[in-house]
């Protein structure tokens, strides 16, 4: 790979996004950041930050100046709490990143565009057991995602499949299924079910209470990846010669009560479940690897186990901090 390869990370001041900025300075590229603010639990690892909102077009032609390959990351998203509660927003927000970000990237004839779709765009239909059978790429259609933040992802990935097919951009598309690790986004309500169970379980004990409140009964199922495999997917699909969906994800099943006992057993507490009225998503969604193995010959390997051991420590630690300055939210 020559090192005159100039990428850019889209949503670099984000989870995801900061952690791919530094595996791919790690493997030899030059790396622009972008996004509307800067990452906020570490320094930017990128060669090159700049601060633009990627809904205005002149922005996004900013962003993709001179750039070799894009990785569309940047996103008005949060965990369940937060989409089902700002469809308009998001769906807004996000049409107008996305559009715009691809028709600069093809103005500014950048080679490789790899598109961040979500498992969000899945049927509801199919969703609607616990023992939810893995989805496949194939799935999407006949299309009915649960809420506006799935239509806008399943929306954005026909464009880039059309902008692949009348313009020549080698475009990719990824569907990530819940990814979670440090440095991410763990309270003010935009934080995933696995940060929000951390921050939960780590203030119960170190508040030496054993009450943890779950929304609803807690027998709503979902996979869970850990970031290290998330970025080492995306670098080999954008290296692929793929170009239609792919999941990126974890295919093991747990139930968001499993999940509270993995974290109290993690912070080596016992908790009592408080389970309360609060938006649940699909009552269960999976990810079928068989596509990804056969595409890539690879397939998620860090168990959630050894995850979720990492976040929780992280989680605690900021959980522990912000209890001394009693601004916990």
């Amino acid at each position: 790979m020559s090192t005159q390869t100039k990428v850019l990370v889209t949503g670099a001041g984000g989870f995801i996004g900061s952690h791919l900025v530094t595996y791919l300075k790690e493997r030899g590229y030059w790396v622009r950041g972008v996004d509307i603010k800067h990452p906020e639990f570490a320094e930017s690892n990128a060669d090159e930050f700049q601060i633009l909102d990627l809904r205005d077009k002149e922005n996004c032609m900013t962003a993709t100046a001179g750039i070799d390959e894009v990785y569309a990351l940047a996103a008005d998203m949060g965990g369940m709490g937060f989409i089902s509660a700002h469809h308009a927003q998001i769906l807004y927000n996000n049409a107008l990143i996305n559009f715009h970000t691809l028709e600069a990237a093809r103005q500014n004839k950048v080679k490789r565009y790899l598109y961040t779709s979500s498992a969000c765009i899945y049927p509801e239909y199919l969703q609607t057991s616990e023992n939810v059978t893995p989805l496949k790429e194939e799935d999407a259609y006949p299309a009915q995602p649960q809420d506006a933040y799935g239509w806008e992802k399943l929306m954005s990935e026909k464009l880039c499949e059309h902008y692949r097919e009348d313009y020549g951009i080698e475009t990719r598309i990824v569907r990530f299924h819940n990814i979670f690790g440090p440095l991410g986004t763990w309270e003010g309500g935009r934080e995933k079910a696995p940060a929000a169970m951390c921050r939960k379980v780590a203030t119960a004990k170190l508040e030496s209470t054993n009450e943890v409140e779950i929304w609803g009964d807690g027998h709503q199922t979902r996979s869970f990846c850990y970031i290290d495999d998330c970025v080492v997917g995306l670098y080999k699909i954008m290296r692929s010669d793929y170009h239609k969906p792919l999941n990126l994800g974890q295919d093991r099943l747990i139930s968001i009560n499993e999940l509270a006992d993995m974290a109290a057993e993690t912070a080596g507490i016992n908790i009592v479940k408080k389970h309360i009225p609060g938006p649940q998503g699909v009552r269960g969604r999976n990810s079928d690897n068989n596509l990804l193995r056969e595409v890539l010959n690879w397939e998620p390997e860090i168990s959630l186990e050894e995850g979720f051991a990492i976040t929780y420590k992280w989680i605690e630690e900021q959980v522990e901090e912000k209890l001394k300055t009693n601004t916990l939210v």
